[in-house]
C-alpha cells in the first residue's frame, strides 16, 4: 500500500473534523438570492469557484507553499501566509481560512512534524501570522511526501465536494444530481491542478469580485445556516 496515497486521502477527506461543513464560501447568499437554484446553476457556481477563484488564491498559495517547503524557505512561507490574509477581502473568508488552518495544523502536526512545520506553527502561536488552511495544506502535503500534482488534485476535489454537498443541502438537490456534478468536474479539476503546478505570483488575487461581494453580503443575511 502506498503511504503517500493514504496520506493524501487522509488530508483531503471531506469528513476531516476541521469544520469545513460550516462554511459555504458565499453559496448561501447565491441560493437565497435565487441565483443558484438547480443542478445547472450549482454546477456553474462550483466550476467558476474552482477556476475563477481558487485557481488564483488558495490553490496558488498551496503550490507556492509546497515549493517553499521544498526549498526549506520559512521566510517565503511567512510571506505567503501574510499575502493570503491580504487577498481575502471578506472578513468571514479570512476567519474561515484561519479556523480551518488552525484545526488542520492541530490534526497533522503530530503526523507531519518537521523543523519547517514547527517553525510555521511557532510563528502562528506568536501571532506573527494567522495560519491559513491552503498554506498549511501545502506544508503538510510536502511533509508527508505527497506529490505536488496529487496534492493539488486532491485540494481541488475536496473543494468541489464541499461546494456540491452544500448545494445539495441548500438548493436543495438530489444526492444523484450532486454526484453527477462531481463526475462532470473531473476533467476541469485535472486541468486546474496541472495549471496550478507553476502559478504566476503576479496573478494572485485575480478572482471574480462577485464572489467576494456575495461573501460580504452573507454577513448580513437575515437567516444563515453557514458561517461563511
Amino acid at each position: 500500500m502506498n503511504n503517500a496515497l493514504l496520506s493524501l486521502l487522509h488530508l483531503t477527506d471531506p469528513t476531516l473534523p476541521i469544520g469545513g461543513y460550516s462554511h459555504s464560501a458565499g453559496l448561501e447568499t447565491y441560493v437565497q438570492q435565487g441565483i443558484v437554484k438547480d443542478t445547472a446553476t450549482a454546477k456553474t457556481f462550483t466550476s467558476q469557484m474552482l477556476s475563477q477563484n481558487l485557481q488564483y488564491t488558495d490553490a496558488a498559495f498551496l503550490s507556492l507553499a509546497f515549493d517553499a517547503a521544498e526549498n526549506n524557505d520559512i521566510k517565503k512561507i511567512i510571506e505567503l501566509d501574510e499575502l493570503c490574509t491580504a487577498v481575502k477581502l471578506p472578513q468571514e473568508m479570512r476567519q474561515a481560512s484561519n479556523k480551518l488552518g488552525l484545526r488542520l495544523i492541530k490534526i497533522f502536526q503530530p503526523l507531519g512534524k518537521n523543523e519547517l512545520t514547527e517553525t510555521y506553527a511557532a510563528n502562528i502561536r506568536s501571532q506573527n501570522i494567522l495560519g491559513h488552511y491552503c498554506v498549511a495544506f501545502g506544508l503538510y502535503a510536502h511533509a508527508m511526501k505527497i506529490s505536488k500534482k496529487e496534492a493539488l488534485t486532491g485540494f481541488y476535489y475536496n473543494a468541489a465536494v464541499g461546494f456540491v454537498t452544500n448545494s445539495v443541502k441548500l438548493v436543495p438537490l438530489s444526492q444523484q444530481s450532486g454526484q453527477e456534478i462531481l463526475f462532470s468536474l473531473h476533467t476541469l479539476i485535472n486541468e486546474l491542478a496541472e495549471k496550478s503546478l507553476q502559478p504566476d505570483e503576479e496573478l494572485i488575487g485575480l478572482c471574480c469580485a462577485g464572489f467576494d461581494i456575495k461573501c460580504m453580503q452573507h454577513e448580513r443575511l437575515y437567516s444563515r445556516l453557514y458561517m461563511s
